[in-house]
């Protein structure tokens, strides 16, 4: 790849505290259908239940992992999952407080996978290799900075020739397979096998080693390959993606999940293929038949968008992560980085060629690399497990026992005393988050229904909270529907959920129902938003943050459509809250008050909490401390549902 005047809403509101390498054949004959399975409408979709999970994981399989001392294992991830204690190998344990998921795939890295447990085994071949005992040998003296040389060749696909043993990569995803199986309790716990394809290319513009991320995570439905397609493959996403066209012809359906846009340099969305070809309609119906949704959200920040990109948005300086994965290099953002950017992007090329790359839903997951995800602020334990090991680790407190930040020499953004690989781990820590959560609305806890629930783009993510997250858009609907007992049934039947597109009408603005329940382990809800994006006949793309419903029976203003401020506050010494009046549940039935129905838009709903600590400002309260200055003091946990697109045609 190339480097490269509003008028008042219509609105009615409620709210209230709630409860708590595939043939050309092959390819040809899955293009004539997006998506490429077809799937059986359920009886009655209004039972569709909110189910989470994370999708995105990492054991001590991951090279990157095991160098880091993680020794766990897919099932360690499975049982952690199930509401098990994890015993990390940095003297610490871990549980989900807040109970089980409901489901989860480990994706560790398809390049070597288990390659470097078998290198650090005595006796084995690999051990006996000059890579090997660079690494784990006697005589290594840094052997993360050892590792950390060869860290990009690993995923940019030039062959590690010594340590490249396909048998042991094979037995590896065998086992990944095994254990997802075997944990699979249908109705009550799902696995998906999965495995990440890594792919990165060179930041040439940078001014120390970066590269840009172009990472997924491969998911199957059911059945799985003997062979996983690695970026030892091939570096190309579109060459996977022609690959998983060859596994679903063959009978097994998957799907790639493209994260961390945040940081590939503007290549993740970009107006041009890897290549630098030129995009297609076949490129788009290929890309959205193999990738239906991104991560939005996950430990390396959020893929949403950037203050620079949307300065109209006083939330868009969310979890930011500002360097390139693995560097301490900065990192600018670029519109083809960030999900709202791109959807703008894909309604432009809608106008101009008749086609849509970026037609995507929303999911989050976490990204954690020691098999298990952090998904509370107050229980942080980071990435790694020397993330876990003491909030020095983390840079929440200041150094050697100090006090205040005043004496403190080690500053984020400023000299840091420690090597290069230090100094990116710190930068890296310290810009973690405490996320992410995919969250489903199935028709069932089994594979074949969460699955085709991604597929559909029926999905929400989350920053860690299990906020459920809904929205529904059809031209039908009146304000009745907010208090009446089938509501759910009858949007469904007079419109589309999230993820579906609407066309038509009589020229007035179709009713958006933005929907959210909070999460009883968290924090009450704020504020529900909805996010529009839409292209003026100049394919020209614009967006706009409406607030929908506020806390406290309270209306947006007609003029800024903002919600006023409900009272919430946070208390940083001990990080204890006033909430306002913070709510359960916000429901809203909301018109566009700008529609012009002869704009193509996307429409997605956005609902944050009332403000609470960051993981950062509980590490620093408990340590007596002030929090880190150059560290957001609170957060506003959040939750995203896939949009909904209008489509003037």
């Amino acid at each position: 790849m190339k480097h490269l005047a509003l008028a008042s809403a219509s609105l009615f509101v409620l709210a209230a505290c709630g409860t708590d390498t595939s043939t050309d054949a092959a390819k040809e004959t899955l293009a004539a259908a997006e998506p490429a399975v077809t799937m059986d409408a359920p009886a009655d979709p209004s039972a569709r239940v909110a189910l989470f999970g994370d999708l995105h994981v990492h054991t001590g399989q991951s090279f990157d992992a095991f160098i880091a001392n993680v020794r766990a294992t897919p099932d360690d991830a499975y049982r952690f999952a199930k509401g098990e204690k994890l015993h990390i190998e940095a003297g610490y344990d871990i549980q989900l407080e807040s109970g089980p998921l409901d489901f989860l795939a480990v994706t560790d890295h398809g390049e070597y996978m288990g390659i470097l447990p078998v290198m650090a085994t005595p006796g084995s071949a690999l051990s006996q290799t000059d890579f090997a005992k660079s690494v784990f040998g006697p005589d290594a003296v840094n052997p993360g900075q050892s590792f950390q040389n060869v860290g990009i060749t690993i995923v940019t696909g030039e062959e590690v020739e010594e340590i490249y043993d396909r048998d042991v990569i094979d037995s590896a995803w065998g086992r990944a397979i095994d254990a997802a199986n075997r944990h699979y309790e249908p109705g009550k716990f799902t696995t998906f096998a999965g495995y990440e394809f890594t792919a990165m290319t060179q930041v040439v513009e940078a001014k120390t080693p970066a590269a840009a991320n172009l990472h997924r995570n491969v998911i199957f439905r059911g059945e799985a390959p003997d062979r996983l397609f690695s970026t030892l493959d091939s570096t190309n996403p579109e060459d996977l993606w022609d690959w998983m066209d060859g596994q679903r012809a063959d009978g097994r359906d998957v799907m790639s999940i493209p994260h961390n846009s945040n940081a590939s340099n503007g290549e993740m969305f970009a107006m041009e293929t890897y290549e630098g070809g030129a995009l297609t309609a076949d490129y788009a119906t290929t890309r959205m038949r193999n990738e239906p949704v991104m991560e939005i959200t996950q430990i390396k920040g959020t893929s949403e968008t950037h203050p620079s990109l949307s300065p109209n948005d006083e939330w868009a300086g969310f979890e930011l992560y500002e360097s390139f994965i693995g560097s301490a290099e900065k990192s600018s953002p670029h519109t083809g980085d960030f999900a709202r950017t791109a959807l703008g992007r894909g309604l432009a090329l809608q106008g101009v060629g008749g086609f849509n790359p970026y037609k995507f839903g929303f999911i989050g997951s976490s990204d954690t690399h020691i098999a298990a995800g952090p998904f509370i602020e107050e229980k942080f334990w980071g990435k790694f497990p020397a993330d876990g090991a003491s909030p020095e680790a983390r840079h929440s407190v200041p150094p050697d026992g100090a006090k205040t930040w005043d004496v403190a020499e080690v500053e984020v953004n400023g000299p840091i005393p420690v090597g290069p690989n230090d100094m990116r781990r710190l930068l890296a820590a310290s810009q973690y988050s405490a996320s992410g959560l995919a969250g489903v609305w199935a028709d069932e806890n089994t594979r074949e229904a969460i699955f085709d629930a991604i597929r559909r783009k029926e999905t929400f993510g989350t920053s860690g909270p299990r906020i459920k997250a809904r929205m529904f858009a059809g031209f039908g609907f009146d304000a009745s529907l907010l208090s009446d007992p089938d509501l759910v049934a009858k949007a469904y039947a007079a419109g589309v959920p999230q993820g579906g597109e609407l066309s038509g009408g009589d020229g007035t603005a179709p009713g958006i129902l933005a929907w959210a329940m909070r999460d009883s382990y968290s924090y009450p809800l704020q504020r529900l938003q909805v996010v529009k994006v839409w292209t003026d006949a100049a394919n020209e793309a614009h967006e706009t943050v409406y607030d929908a419903a506020c806390s406290g029976g309270a209306l947006p203003d007609p003029e800024t459509h903002r919600c006023p401020d409900n009272g919430a506050s946070v208390n940083l010494a001990d990080c204890s809250t006033n909430d306002g009046t913070g709510v359960g549940e916000l429901k809203a039935l909301w018109h566009d008050p700008a529609f012009d129905p002869s704009q193509r838009a996307a429409y997605y709903v956005r609902v944050l909490e009332n403000p609470s600590c960051r993981w950062s400002s509980w590490d620093a309260a408990r340590n007596g401390t002030p929090p880190n200055p150059d560290m957001p003091s609170t957060i506003q946990e959040r939750a995203w549902t896939s949009p909904v697109w209008y489509n003037p045609e």
